[in-house]
């Protein structure tokens, strides 16, 4: 079992960090009001998808420590040179990076600054 987050790839973090995210955005829009589950799920892909996790990414960069930057490089350095479906490769690699530090920071227990991330990107 890895006891730190360092022995952990950045894909692998990645992955991690995907379901963090995407059950946030569930959370968020569940709590918003009470919908029908098509037009919820519509409204999460808006949310989930490389493009728009990229555009977030961008926003959080001045917000983000330097350690944080770091982790979200990592990510989006590492992401697999496969062809993105919804968006271009360097959104792709965006959202990677984006999904890499979600996943470091669950990892690490850090849900407070988890929280205030995703906070950040619903004030977008």
């Amino acid at each position: 079992m890895h006891n730190s987050t360092d022995d952990f790839s950045p894909l692998t973090l990645a992955f991690v960090g995907d379901g963090v995210y995407d059950l946030l955005v569930r959370e968020y829009l569940v709590r918003q009001a009470n919908r029908p589950v098509g037009e919820l799920n519509k409204t999460k892909v808006a949310m989930v998808n490389c493009k728009s996790q990229a555009q977030f990414a961008s926003k959080l960069m001045p917000s983000l420590t330097e350690k944080e930057v770091a982790i979200y490089k990592r990510g989006r350095n590492a992401a697999p040179k496969s062809t993105a479906k919804n968006g271009t490769l360097a959104e792709y690699h965006s959202a990677t990076g984006l999904e890499c530090l979600f996943g470091y920071l669950y990892l690490n227990g850090d849900r407070d600054r988890i929280n205030e991330l995703f906070d950040m990107i619903i004030q977008l």
